[in-house]
């Protein structure tokens, strides 16, 4: 370690600057905020640091020196939160219990609706959504052309909507 070719003494760096330090960090990120004292802390053990490892030559006064350094801790600071905060996966809100107990009543309703329909339709309904099969595959299961499928389709569903309502 090489001796700064400034002489400063230290402790009335402290007292002399710990208020201004502490002013610009509280009015930066916000006097409720729990890290400001151990930000100003850094800052202050930063500035000692790069005096006695000669770091400050003298080139600029000691303040401007120490609210240079402030002022890049704090920009650190709030990067970082900020990238903190990206990461964060946002809260879900948690669901209804209000709007499950609807759905599960028009799952039941439509499921007693589907029980009222043709075997015909029904049958149709339930390879196509339920088994999730192509208009081919479903066709050929039930022995009867895609087109016939695709109109089975379009009748049970406009069927189910006029029975539930909609």
């Amino acid at each position: 370690m090489r001796e700064s070719p400034v002489k400063i003494d230290l402790e009335q760096l402290i007292i002399q600057y710990k208020p201004v330090v502490s002013f610009k960090v509280k009015k930066a990120l916000g006097g409720g905020n729990p890290e400001w004292e151990d930000i100003v802390n850094e800052i202050l053990m930063q500035a000692i640091e790069k005096i006695k490892s000669g770091e400050f030559r003298g080139e600029s006064s000691v303040g401007t020196f120490i609210y240079t350094i402030t002022s890049r801790r704090i920009v650190d600071y709030i990067r970082q939160k900020t990238r903190v905060l990206k990461e964060i996966p946002e809260v879900q809100a948690l669901p209804d219990p209000h709007d499950q107990v609807e759905r599960d009543e028009r799952a039941e309703q439509l499921a007693q609706a589907i029980r009222k329909l043709k075997p015909k339709f029904r049958d149709v309904l339930y390879l196509y959504y339920y088994k999730e099969l192509s208009r081919e595959e479903v066709a050929r299961e039930m022995g009867i052309s895609p087109a016939r499928v695709s109109e089975r389709v379009n009748y049970a569903q406009k069927l189910l909507k006029k029975m539930l309502g909609k």
